[in-house]
């Protein structure tokens, strides 16, 4: 079963991409999602969490206490690269179960993951799917859909990798810029990778 990366910076559309291929019967792995439940699921990150932010990082009911961490993090990189180094991890090991949970005959598997080149986990993958958008574009879409400023949008850019960064790593690209058909590009990709 191949194991195939899909990313692309905030607001290029890789989630509504992904929904194409689920659509395929592609099952997907969302790893911001699960990286959100395993903070208090994962023994093992959340003895790390505490050890490295403190008790108070979560709630007497073991409710992570992200405003805690978001206030240390936000504007101290060496503590988000901590931060990363203990959920990265167990976000891998959160991936290597879910594939040995799919169902065998599945042809390959998608993991989205904002951070797939920059966390280094698309080194854990076959292949990788860089999905681009132009950049007023993905501004104007994370703006409408989280309600924040283009200040705040380019403060979470600028924390990850640029689209030609991305590009010397990606096996493949989708554009999403409304002027190609992303599901046409879509099916195209799952012919191939169906074929290998």
């Amino acid at each position: 079963m191949l194991k195939i990366g899909i990313t692309g910076g905030i607001g290029s559309g890789k989630t509504t991409i992904c929904r194409v291929f689920e659509t395929l019967g592609i099952p997907v792995f969302y790893a911001d999602v699960v990286a959100k439940q395993i903070m208090v699921k994962d023994e093992i990150l959340i003895k790390g969490i505490k050890e490295t932010f403190g008790q108070v990082s979560y709630l007497a009911d073991g409710i992570l206490n992200s405003k805690h961490i978001a206030g240390i993090v936000f504007n101290d990189a060496i503590a988000l690269e901590k931060l990363n180094a203990l959920v990265h991890p167990a976000v891998f090991r959160a991936f290597d179960q879910w594939v040995a949970s799919v169902p065998t005959g599945c042809p390959y598997v998608l993991k989205e993951a904002a951070l797939l080149f920059e966390s280094g986990s698309y080194k854990m993958c076959d292949l990788n799917i860089l999905v681009t958008s132009p950049l007023e574009m993905k501004k104007s879409r994370v703006m409408a859909r989280d309600s924040i400023t283009e200040a705040q949008v380019q403060a979470r850019i600028d924390k990850q990798f640029t689209d030609e960064q991305k590009l010397l790593l990606a096996d493949f690209i989708i554009k999403n810029d409304e002027s190609s058909s992303i599901i046409l590009q879509v099916v195209d990709l799952h012919a191939q990778f169906i074929n290998r």
